[in-house]
């Protein structure tokens, strides 16, 4: 069956970090429509077994599938490095993760060949930016760093406050001391606390955001695929957002990082899928 190009994309994550990634969507590719689940009754996903993680991203992608995506973007980097293999064998629709479209560019940018990743304990543990990383140039040396307060820290919305900046230097001063010259923002959390990670790293290390990158990626893999959306049909909100728990409290923090104001939020029972 043919695929239809004005469908939407389905965009999904642990919980609100992906909302990094649907807005570099809605910035990069204006044109697309969007459906973005949120798993909050389950979230983090950065300290779950690698089955569980799995389970949870087929139950959502049986979700995105029952509405009509064109493609899907695993906005979550400790889904990207567990599941993403599976899902992709499991689904006939074009599926990428924020992970692989990060590792290029910091690959790219390296002049030192050091580079540093901040994630979930998940993320991190799971070697995958490492393995990317190598495949693409084995001369590079990886850092890894875990930073799992960053999360609560930007949920709680304290992106530029002297706690964040205290937990921050402290996470970093690590990477500083290995004289990494690329770092990449392993968590779509993270992207959020850009301007304090960029002042404690200072302007000759390059950030990479791979909410930006998967962006720009989701668009090639569309043009490629035939099945970049034209705008047409445009008549209602394009973007539709769903949930496993916590609407209203979602919806408020959509509304803080979207440059749209998000009109609904609905709640599902994910474990139907």
């Amino acid at each position: 069956m043919k695929t239809d190009r004005e469908a939407p994309v389905g965009v999904f994550d642990s919980g609100v970090g992906g909302l990094t990634v649907a807005r570099e969507i809605m910035r990069n590719l204006p044109s697309e429509k969007i459906v973005y689940f949120g798993d909050t009754a389950r979230v983090p996903y950065g300290n779950k077994s690698r089955e569980t993680v799995i389970r949870y991203s087929h139950q959502i992608c049986r979700f995105l599938q029952e509405q009509q995506v064109k493609a899907i973007v695993v906005a979550c980097n400790t889904a990207s490095a567990f599941a993403l293999d599976a899902i992709r064998d499991d689904f006939d629709i074009p599926i990428i993760g924020v992970i692989e479209a990060g590792a290029k560019v910091a690959a790219a940018r390296t002049r030192n060949k050091r580079v540093g990743i901040i994630g979930t304990v998940g993320t991190v543990g799971s070697g995958i930016h490492a393995e990317y990383l190598r495949k693409l140039d084995p001369e590079i040396t990886v850092f890894g760093k875990a930073c799992p307060l960053f999360v609560p820290l930007v949920e709680e919305g304290w992106l530029h406050d002297p706690v964040t900046t205290e937990v921050a230097a402290r996470y970093l001063r690590e990477l500083q001391d290995k004289k990494v010259d690329t770092l990449i923002l392993g968590c779509t959390h993270y992207p959020l606390l850009r301007s304090t990670i960029r002042e404690i790293m200072g302007e000759d290390v390059c950030l990479v955001n791979p909410a930006y990158e998967t962006a720009l990626e989701l668009g090639r893999l569309l043009a490629e695929k035939g099945l970049s959306s034209t705008g047409a049909q445009q008549k209602e909100f394009p973007y539709r957002f769903f949930v496993s728990d916590l609407a209203d409290e979602f919806k408020e923090f959509a509304n803080s990082i979207l440059p749209y104001d998000v009109e609904m939020t609905k709640k599902i029972d994910i474990e139907k899928y």
